[in-house]
């Protein structure tokens, strides 16, 4: 079973470690959410680019939110940009091996590996009506790391809340979602959103606002196939209506281009890199500077977000050398390719 390393809490800096984890899972798992995603060819796929995009939309959240918790309790978040191909944050392995996240475009492998990230401790095995059987998938136990954070978050007295420090609000983006944590109550809201938006709840497929959960969105993906009530013993089958997912219908992108040898690319296949990265870089500098006291700089990172698109659009149609092969965004950060600057 794969399971992410429980941190140890007694300390309001202890949990502040944990928040800092948490953020740098949030993030980590955008870019492979979003290469999938730009690998979908225009006006094709609706549904699976409906699915991804909202499943972003809601890492980002998720993101903001950790920062926020972790600003009410008087820490400072620091967006730690990840490698692809990389472990992923906060030690989640399998018999102490590192889970490595790839940049993939849409496949079944990368609708796997979605699943794998934001699979619950007990997932509900949904049947799968006339449709491919699915494999056996290991757990990511994201949701009892949240929930060992929330107990933890109950117990600290109103004195270690700092109310109103660096929160980032729906004001500007993503109304109805974003919201400021001033208190563990608040704190424990935005904790039961993250966990039910990517897992669902423990009885149902669906988060509290009765959409469905990260993991069976990836999975509706992976099966091609509708989730939808049933009179089952889950209450769900996959299925039998499909999804209509083409997987031909996607650019050719190379996984994984950050570990691409690009010097020995046409020079357009490296500029249209080039241009990728910039953007990216700016897109978590301004990010940072949103989660770190100037709330009002969330509008420059979902601006810079759309460019990012465009840029990953110029890529994703660039013959590399082997004028079969594109590549992708490789999301590097390029002052550093590691860190964001505070």
């Amino acid at each position: 079973m794969i399971r992410l390393r429980r941190q140890r809490l007694d300390t309001v800096a202890d949990a502040q470690s944990a928040l800092q984890t948490a953020i740098k899972i949030e993030f980590s798992t955008i870019p492979v959410y979003l290469y999938a995603k730009f690998s979908i060819r225009p006006d094709t796929n609706p549904h699976a680019m409906g699915i991804l995009s909202s499943i972003v939309g809601q890492e980002m959240v998720h993101m903001c939110l950790a920062c926020n918790i972790l600003n009410a309790i008087g820490g400072k978040p620091h967006l730690v940009v990840p490698s692809y191909p990389g472990p992923l944050p906060g030690d989640i392995g399998h018999d102490d091996q590192p889970v490595i996240a790839h940049l993939l475009p849409l496949s079944p492998d990368a609708m796997k590996q979605g699943m794998d990230i934001e699979e619950p401790e007990d997932p509900i095995p949904i049947p799968v009506v006339t449709a491919l059987a699915a494999g056996a998938a290991p757990t990511v136990t994201i949701g009892e790391f949240y929930v060992h954070l929330d107990q933890f978050l109950s117990t600290l007295s109103i004195t270690a809340w700092h109310p109103n420090r660096n929160q980032i609000t729906d004001s500007q983006f993503f109304a109805g979602q974003l919201f400021p944590v001033n208190s563990y109550a608040d704190a424990s809201r935005a904790i039961s959103v993250i966990i039910s938006e990517g897992e669902g709840t423990k009885k149902s497929p669906l988060d509290f606002q009765n959409e469905v959960s990260h993991y069976y969105r990836f999975s509706e993906i992976y099966h091609n196939k509708v989730l939808v009530k049933a009179d089952t013993t889950e209450g769900y089958t996959y299925g039998p209506e499909s999804l209509g997912v083409d997987w031909d219908a996607v650019y050719p992108a190379i996984p994984d281009p950050g570990s691409h040898d690009f010097s020995q690319e046409p020079l357009v296949a490296q500029a249209a890199q080039a241009a990728c990265n910039e953007v990216f870089t700016t897109l978590v500098d301004e990010l940072q500077r949103a989660v770190t006291g100037h709330p009002d700089r969330l509008g420059n990172a979902v601006r810079a977000m759309f460019d990012l698109r465009r840029a990953a659009a110029v890529a994703l149609t660039t013959p590399l050398r082997d004028p079969s092969k594109v590549a992708g965004p490789a999301f590097l950060y390029a002052a550093s390719g590691k860190s964001a600057t505070p």
